[in-house]
């Protein structure tokens, strides 16, 4: 069997409440979140205390408790693990900043998911709360970046997890480039 079915399959058995399902898949996964979580990282300020091993390891406590897990395929657990990754980086961010009252805005380079704006680097809270704004006026779009910057998905994948045609992916990744690149800048 292959690595994806073996994915597919343990998902399939987590949703059906197999809470063993979890503990099995992890370590088919792992180099995956770690390496995604290291791209995240890369792009932080010096010195940041969390670590690409760290944030998969929150990443895999908030799985377990997930009171409900309903995934159909891998790019949907995938997309709910960058919504957790989004969440770990931003509480920690958050914190940073609180206990400097004013210091250094936390900074996530978004190269790779293409730019929001000019800058290569984003402060994470404001983007963060721009994502939230835009989950209000359009959950799909929100949506949509989450999948795209946070986890990595491309738009084939982003289609599949939130079961719509490619072409409205585009449509929606643009739009929500467009709004959150105004957002941000002003």
């Amino acid at each position: 069997m292959q690595p994806d079915e073996n994915v597919t399959l343990l998902l399939g058995k987590w949703t059906e409440g197999d809470k063993t399902a979890l503990d099995e898949l992890m370590p088919l996964v792992y180099n995956e979140l770690r390496s995604l979580a290291k791209k995240y990282l890369r792009s932080e300020r010096s010195g940041h205390t969390l670590q690409p091993t760290a944030l998969v390891n929150e990443v895999y406590l908030r799985l377990v408790d997930q009171r409900t897990a309903s995934f159909r395929c891998r790019a949907q657990f995938f997309g709910m693990a960058a919504k957790l990754m989004r969440n770990i980086l931003v509480d920690h961010a958050r914190k940073r900043r609180t206990a400097k009252r004013g210091g250094e805005p936390t900074r996530l380079s978004i190269s790779t998911a293409d730019r929001i704006g000019r800058k290569p680097d984003l402060d994470l809270v404001a983007l963060d709360d721009a994502l939230n704004r835009l989950a209000t006026l359009n959950p799909q779009h929100s949506d949509t970046v989450e999948l795209r910057f946070f986890g990595g998905l491309t738009i084939e994948e982003t289609a599949e997890a939130m079961g719509l045609s490619h072409a409205t992916v585009e449509r929606d990744w643009s739009f929500a480039r467009a709004w959150l690149r105004r957002e941000m800048s002003a």
